[in-house]
């Protein structure tokens, strides 16, 4: 059993070069914590997301830490061309001595897909020749390709990633009919969705991987990715928790809002899974604030309902100050994770 930690980099209500600047001091506590890995989602044009280069602010990342596994969940593959973005992969894992966890994805806003230029129509079928395209670019010399939108001829590829072939691939996993893919090419995945629909996915993962003959020792990572706040109490965790989850919220929806869409009418899955309040996110159990004993309590049966192998905290969103956060991560590598280790090896 992992532990790791998902960042939207969203407006903290601060200005920019503090945020960034609070965020970096925040990672380095979940290096020293002992979380496995960090992943930041890449946004544009939005408050949801200030890291809209997530390889900008993972080279910082690079530096500040020692132990800690990071990489964008995810990058967006119709936003890059794909020659820059492997060589930046590269960059990244080599900055790192080899730490980068490589995700991988379409996008979900059809506004910042707009903003770029692209038609979100065409931006699957985009999205499945650049990842192509990005695999065959990190393990090649020189790059030769054509397909519907890319050709290259003998382009040479002279960075290489410290992990090869090339570092662990990461995906947004949605469905339960959706899990042969990832599990055919040993593919870790991450999860938002409600917790009966998680164990539906990780079952059919894991049916599609035991039927494929491969060991279970060697099942990759099956991350569910809850909102958690750590108090000294219940009522102090759960008043920063509903403070803090109203303004991330907000950002949540401003593209949509802006433009004139309901998140219920565009993005169906994320309106059940990201309620308005943080009372119903509770009710509805993607979300979570108390003392150490209760999270602990609440991590458990998480784990135990859905059968996940990597829990992924969000311990920084909304407008919670770097005090806030500090406390919340550690209360849980003093009082949560140990606890739950120990739980898991027996």
């Amino acid at each position: 059993m992992k532990f790791g930690v998902f960042d939207h980099v969203d407006d903290s209500g601060v200005p920019l070069d503090r945020h960034f600047e609070n965020r970096l001091k925040i990672v380095e506590a979940y290096d020293l914590a002992g979380f496995t890995g960090y992943h930041i989602a890449e946004h544009h044009s939005t408050p949801l997301g200030y890291a809209p280069s997530p390889g900008i602010f993972l080279s910082a990342v690079a530096q500040r830490t020692k132990r800690l596994r990071f990489g964008p969940m995810v990058y967006l593959l119709p936003f890059y061309h794909p020659i820059r973005l492997i060589e930046e992969v590269c960059m990244l894992d080599q900055l790192s001595g080899g730490r980068l966890e490589l995700g991988v994805g379409r996008g979900v806003s059809p506004f910042e897909a707009q903003h770029y230029g692209l038609d979100f129509g065409e931006t699957q079928r985009i999205y499945h020749e650049r990842f192509q395209l990005l695999l065959q670019g990190l393990t090649t010399d020189e790059l030769t390709f054509s397909g519907a939108y890319h050709r290259f001829d003998k382009v040479p590829m002279l960075l290489r990633p410290v992990q090869q072939p090339h570092p662990p691939l990461w995906y947004g996993l949605s469905a339960a009919e959706h899990a042969a893919w990832p599990a055919a090419n040993e593919i870790n995945v991450m999860m938002n969705q409600l917790g009966p629909i998680v164990a539906d996915i990780i079952r059919a993962y894991i049916a599609e991987w035991s039927k494929l003959g491969k060991s279970a020792d060697q099942l990759p990572l099956l991350g569910v990715n809850r909102h958690i706040v750590v108090g000294r109490n219940d009522a102090e965790a759960f008043a920063i928790a509903k403070r803090a989850y109203a303004k991330w919220i907000y950002g949540l929806k401003w593209l949509w809002t802006k433009s004139g869409v309901s998140l219920a009418q565009g993005a169906s899955r994320a309106a059940n899974q990201y309620p308005d309040t943080f009372e119903d996110a509770v009710a509805n159990g993607t979300a979570f604030a108390g003392s150490p004993a209760a999270v602990q309590d609440y991590i458990a049966r998480e784990i135990e309902q859905t059968g996940t192998n990597y829990f992924v905290s969000r311990l920084a969103f909304g407008d919670m100050s770097l005090a806030e956060v500090m406390t919340s991560i550690e209360l849980m590598a003093d009082s949560v994770l140990p606890i739950l280790r120990r739980a898991q090896a027996a």
